[in-house]
């Protein structure tokens, strides 16, 4: 089983050059047995280009998540604050490899998902 993510383009971009190590979010999938996501990366691209694994995933405060994981956030820390702005702590996923795809594939006909809110859980086989 892996996890869809619904990332923002220029986020999703930076997973793949390895600037970003570290997906943020404000709650976390119940499932502890993930440990593959799948890039969904958002309006305008609105394609999965590729997918990671999860080294873990690390929750705190605020102020102490963003110093853990500020060197290779992929954000500003004022962007960091604003997105948890009504939280008192956060999640921190953890990229251990990362593989983009050589075509993006189409959630709807490979994967037959719609774009998640937050994320979706996806239970089939591998694609080629």
């Amino acid at each position: 089983m892996k996890v869809v993510l619904s990332i923002k383009p220029e986020f999703a971009n930076k997973i793949f050059d390895g600037s970003k190590k570290f997906e943020f979010r404000k709650s976390i999938f119940k499932n502890e047995n993930i440990k593959t996501i799948l890039v969904y990366s958002s309006s305008p691209v609105q394609k999965v280009i590729g997918e990671f694994q999860i080294e873990k995933i690390i929750k705190h405060d605020l102020e102490t998540l963003w110093k853990l994981t500020k060197d290779f956030s992929g954000i500003t820390e004022q962007y960091f604050y604003e997105y948890f702005a009504d939280k008192e702590h956060g999640f921190a996923i953890k990229i251990k490899t990362k593989t983009k795809y050589r075509k993006p594939k189409c959630l709807r006909e490979d994967f037959n998902l719609t774009p998640p809110q937050s994320f979706a859980y996806w239970t089939k086989q591998e694609i080629e």
